[in-house]
Parts: C-alpha cells; sequence; structure tokens
C-alpha cells in the first residue's frame, strides 16, 4: 500500500530554504524509500515528550518531523530542518 506524502506549509517553506542538492535528497527519500513501505515507521522513530506525536526521519544532517495518519494513508510532513535546529 502506498502511502501519500502531504507538506505543511512550514515543511514546504522549510524545503524551499535547502539548497537544490539537499533538497533533491530529502524528496528522494520520502519519494523512493518511505511512500512505497506498507508501515513508514519501519525507517522512523518516534519523539518523546511534547512532540510525542510525531516521527522523525534522518536524511543526513537532516531530519524531517512527520505525522503519520493511518485513517487516510498519509504521511504529513510537518518541518524540515538541520538536526540542531528542528526540534526548536
Amino acid at each position: 500500500m502506498a502511502w501519500k506524502i502531504r507538506f505543511s506549509p512550514q515543511a514546504k517553506s522549510d524545503l524551499q530554504k535547502l539548497d537544490t542538492q539537499e533538497a533533491g535528497r530529502v524528496l528522494k527519500f520520502l519519494n523512493e524509500r518511505l511512500q512505497n513501505r506498507d508501515n513508514p515507521r519501519e525507517l522512523g522513530e518516534p519523539l518523546k515528550g511534547v512532540l510525542r506525536e510525531y516521527w522523525r526521519y534522518r536524511v543526513g544532517d537532516f531530519r524531517l518531523l512527520c505525522r503519520l495518519e493511518d485513517s487516510i494513508v498519509t504521511v504529513l510532513v510537518v518541518r524540515v530542518a538541520h538536526r540542531r535546529e528542528v526540534y526548536k
């Protein structure tokens, strides 16, 4: 079952701020590895504390914060940022 990938307005903005090569790596990860999984939780890790509703995916030095919406089979990318800045 293929999962749909959606971006929040913040994630779209974050992605546009990345250089072309890094943005390409992020999109390639989402389209080739995450979207075609039966269970996208296999590649990520759940966050803890106040961010516990989100999942984290690593793409080099960048992190993707996502919300997995099982009822509509969608991965909502909420944030894309360098690992130093993503949790702020």
